[in-house]
């Protein structure tokens, strides 16, 4: 067992020691406060919205919350899918409990990097090997991206076919669909000349550390590697459990937010259901300073919806009810967990250093 924390050491810059301290984060909890409490504002006809609020279907809402529930299970599966291809094992239990506290993580330490780093540390605290770990760490986020890219695409697609839309709002979504289409170029040329993109990669990283004058790390190209050695399993022990896993995340994500406009008295095409939440969910993930897309989310998916005839009412209780669902709550939750999963890694650490010395 003592091996086990020596091996390690290699992978200390791509996944540094995780530390939970609640000092440390709480302005960032604060400013998160202060972004909700200025956003809320903006979001019009909250006093018609409050009485679709008092008429809403409480039974149709629960299984809008089952729903929810569903899809973080299933987004526990796809950890464990993506655990099992470095042939090592994960419960769905476990592998929920770490991406409800990874998210959470990832909320006030680093976004995307420290939902990962949450990740790799805990699946390695429960005995995954290094590269299973990584690919815990990594695979998911990319998966989900390919996802919520291709319902983006359905859905600007359907917003172009289906809708009387104003010129600037056909060019806008015009340059929606090339920078997607743009995303997906340059996702298959990188994977065609991995040398080529890593090194510009590793340029582009050594330029950000110079201007923010911290020291150079090669935690940028050493995750690519990882992530084209995952890339490279998936071919070769199959890709199938990981994308039904993300699919069925993604999937059960969406059926919410139908729920949620059931319950609420509109019943929403799945054209407009998607084309409404893709785009949103996709600009939120890629808001990299704004934790969870606070805002991001909630506006463009107001604005969405509003071009394609939902009430605003129903567009202000659905966003604000579906968000607090599918996000706060969850947030919430996973703080609790996150320390609890963080002094069993401490413990199991102590074991191991205990065996080592026997």
């Amino acid at each position: 067992m003592a091996s086990k924390e020596k091996n390690d050491s290699p992978m200390q810059d791509l996944f540094p020691p995780l530390t939970l301290r609640v000092g440390h984060y709480l302005l960032e909890l604060l400013i998160l406060g202060l972004a909700v409490h200025l956003i809320l504002p903006q979001l019009t006809a909250l006093e018609n919205s409050l009485k679709v609020i008092s008429s809403m279907n409480r039974w149709i809402f629960m299984l809008a919350v089952v729903a929810q529930i569903a899809s973080y299970l299933e987004y526990g599966y796809l950890l464990r899918a993506c655990v099992a291809i470095a042939r090592q094992e994960l419960s769905i239990l476990w592998g929920t409990l770490i991406a409800l506290a990874a998210s959470s993580i990832g909320l006030i330490a680093g976004g995307t990097l420290g939902n990962s780093a949450a990740t790799y540390h805990w699946t390695r605290a429960l005995g995954v090997n290094r590269q299973g770990a990584v690919q815990a760490g990594t695979l998911p986020t990319a998966f989900n991206n390919a996802i919520l890219l291709f319902v983006a695409f359905l859905g600007v697609a359907y917003l172009l076919i289906m809708h009387e839309l104003s010129k600037a709002q056909i060019i806008a979504f015009i340059l929606i669909l090339i920078f997607i289409g743009a995303l997906i170029i340059i996702v298959l040329w990188g994977n065609a000349h991995r040398v080529q993109l890593i090194s510009v990669v590793g340029k582009v990283s050594i330029s950000w550390e110079n201007l923010k004058r911290k020291p150079h790390t090669s935690t940028s190209s050493e995750t690519l590697r990882r992530l084209f050695d995952s890339l490279d399993r998936l071919k070769e022990d199959g890709w199938k459990r990981p994308v039904l896993g993300s699919a069925l995340s993604i999937g059960f994500d969406i059926m919410t937010l139908y729920l949620i406009f059931l319950a609420a008295g509109y019943n929403v095409s799945i054209g407009i259901l998607l084309a409404g939440y893709g785009l949103p969910i996709l600009f939120g993930k890629m808001a990299f300073l704004i934790p969870g897309g606070v805002g991001i989310v909630e506006g463009s998916m107001a604005a969405l919806y509003n071009v394609m005839g939902v009430p605003i009412p129903i567009t202000v209780v659905v966003i604000l009810i579906y968000r607090i669902v599918s996000f706060w709550i969850p947030s919430i939750l996973g703080f609790p967990v996150a320390f609890y999963l963080q002094r069993l890694a401490l413990k199991m650490k102590q074991n191991d250093e205990l065996d080592g010395k026997d």
